[in-house]
């Protein structure tokens, strides 16, 4: 399933671009996830939110954490964000990934 994840509608919000002191793409982040609340066709409930460093994907019961390790991942914003996002989606039994500018989710 394709999740409605904008970059270019986030991109402003990139350190290089509006600092946001955190190092690891904070405002970005939020920009990128903002509007992520969905249904899947199978009835399952799709959220992303973030809490300081962590960021929790919630799909139906099941819920996972991802955290946004500049140190391991970095310095590449984008980057990131997508491993925390990856990680979170690992956590909660599915897959997330990223290909031409589109994110794609495997549940």
């Amino acid at each position: 399933m394709k999740l409605p994840l904008d970059e270019t509608q986030a991109a402003p919000f990139l350190p290089e671009n509006k600092s946001d002191g955190s190092g690891v793409g904070i405002n970005y982040a939020d920009a990128l996830l903002k509007g992520v609340k969905l249904t899947l066709e199978d009835g399952r409930k799709l959220a992303f939110k973030r809490r300081g460093l962590k960021l929790t994907l919630t799909l139906g019961d099941k819920t996972g954490e991802g955290l946004l390790r500049r140190l391991q991942h970095g310095p590449e914003t984008k980057e990131i964000v997508r491993e925390a996002l990856r990680e979170a989606a690992r956590n909660a039994g599915a897959e997330i990934h990223f290909e031409a500018g589109s994110a794609y989710l495997e549940a």
